[in-house]
């Protein structure tokens, strides 16, 4: 398992991260035990989660993630030899907090909960689930201003993890579903206040939606604040098992039609090209879709999800596939005809 830099943190993360947004929802903790240490067993030190999780959010189910992450560490007895990244909500979930924000009683709040259902003493890199602000997120494009915005100053977010760290319940600090602006001016703020710099930004990443190339990706390379993919296959989409209006039981499409970013029609023909090209060579799609996030340059770790063990054994695989010349130029042919289907 390759290992890459967190930022400059001084922390190393396996190449492939264990994303866990299904326990609790569509795994059970039995299953969820299961798949940790299967990951851990082949060399993933690098475990994601977040507070609202699983996913969909519900109020009856939020917080069974991280608790089912820490039954499996107290079990097991040892805690520094993994890393454990988990997320504090941005506004708009009302179950949460009565309605989160990123303000410091509410990250205070939310990182001592956090820690209680984690049964540890503290977290590896502590996130920003989304922005407090209006932001092109979760796949909304058009930015509008509005002048009566009522947003949490960055300033006392990053002051507010400031407290964390230096109570050492906090190592590292990250964003996610974040923006190009709001990397700069989280880098900026602790450049100039002496506030904690951001180490990672988990955005979506795959072969479906390649923004992050755009803007985040000069800018993870030159200020090393790298890529935490997720969703790199779509929501399993890539998988090519969705194609045709193919809905197979138990999967996440079919359980939950809430989730439409991947399946518009350009995405659909995307694909079934990208399908093509890994049955023309021989290569398992969801493997193929999975090797090409983990060859970027720019990536710190890819979050890899599964709800069986088989989908788990399948993404781990990925990890020692190496995309040749040939199927590298028939993807970047499909990409410069149909870019970035589902932003």
């Amino acid at each position: 398992m390759q290992t890459r830099p967190l930022g400059d943190t001084g922390i190393e993360v396996s190449r492939l991260c264990l994303g866990t947004m299904t326990f609790g929802e569509q795994n059970s903790e039995a299953e969820a035990h299961e798949q940790l240490d299967r990951a851990v067993a082949f060399g993933i030190d690098f475990i994601d989660t977040a507070e609202m999780y699983p996913v969909p959010p519900r109020a009856e189910t939020q917080g069974h993630t991280e608790a089912y992450i820490g039954s499996w560490l107290k079990r097991r007895g040892s805690r520094d030899d993994v890393i454990i990244a988990t997320k504090a909500s941005g506004p708009g979930l009302e179950h949460i907090r009565g309605g989160p924000r990123l303000t410091r009683d509410h990250l205070h709040q939310a990182v001592d909960e956090s820690l209680g259902r984690l049964q540890t003493d503290y977290v590896d890199l502590y996130q920003l689930h989304w922005p407090d602000r209006k932001a092109n997120v979760f796949g909304k494009l058009g930015y509008e201003h509005a002048e009566e915005e009522d947003a949490t100053p960055l300033e006392e977010t990053l002051s507010a993890l400031k407290e964390l760290v230096d109570a050492g319940k906090v190592r590292a600090v990250g964003l996610s579903n974040d923006t190009p602006w709001g990397v700069m001016r989280a880098l900026h703020l602790a450049e100039t206040l002496g506030l904690p710099r951001v180490a990672s930004i988990q955005n979506p990443y795959n072969l479906l939606n390649r923004t992050f190339e755009v803007g985040l990706a000069e800018i993870a390379h030159r200020e090393r604040v790298g890529l935490l993919a997720y969703s790199p296959l779509a929501f399993g989409m890539l998988s090519g098992k969705y194609l045709d209006g193919a809905r197979p039981a138990g999967a996440r499409l079919t359980l939950f039609e809430r989730f439409q970013r991947y399946t518009k029609p350009l995405a659909e023909e995307a694909t079934a090209a990208y399908v093509k090209i890994a049955r023309d060579h021989d290569l398992d799609p969801a493997k193929m879709a999975l090797a090409y996030v983990n060859s970027r340059p720019f990536l710190t770790s890819n979050i890899i999800g599964a709800t069986s063990m088989e989908q788990l054994e399948s993404n781990l695989a990925s990890e020692s596939l190496r995309l040749d010349d040939e199927v590298l130029e028939a993807i970047e042919a499909v990409h410069q005809r149909i870019p970035n289907p589902a932003p």
